[in-house]
């Protein structure tokens, strides 16, 4: 059984161009019955693609991540509370509603290579905006959130 239906908020994990990863946002056009392919229509586009589902996820809170380049961004206070704003930009494209942000100054040191941003809510959920050093070895910094229990003061 297919675990998507027509008009579901999608997003769709490939990889660019330049090899890097890329994350797009759109709805589930079209599903087959035997879970093979899915149809998608993305965001800004006219036309649809046909992609494995192994690429499409639902939108959720905890899987709407941004990965910018350049650890500076994690290691320097002003640019580290800057990464919040960034965030929920993201979070709106992808179609998330944040009922509630509350910034925690310029974060919170919560593991070696990362901080706690922020609390926010969604739907009646806490979770906590987390920064990280990419986990990969790249020159990066991963944004995303995480429900209030994987975080502790």
């Amino acid at each position: 059984m297919n675990p998507f239906h027509h008009g579901d908020r999608i997003r769709y994990a490939t990889t660019g161009d330049d090899g890097y990863p890329l994350v797009r946002y759109g709805f589930v056009g079209g599903v087959s019955d035997n879970g093979g392919p899915v149809m998608i229509m993305l965001d800004g586009e006219i036309s649809g693609d046909v992609v494995e589902q192994s690429t499409v996820e639902p939108v959720h809170m905890c899987n709407v991540t941004l990965t910018l380049d350049g650890f500076d961004l994690l290691d320097d206070p002003s640019l580290r509370q800057g990464l919040v704003s960034l965030w929920a930009a993201e979070a709106e494209s992808a179609g998330l509603q944040i009922a509630m942000l509350h910034v925690i100054g310029t974060g919170v040191r919560d593991s070696k290579d990362g901080y706690a941003l922020a609390e926010l809510s969604s739907g009646g959920a806490s979770y906590v905006l987390r920064a990280n050093r990419c986990a990969t070895g790249r020159d990066a910094v991963v944004v995303h959130a995480d429900e209030p229990n994987r975080w502790e003061r």
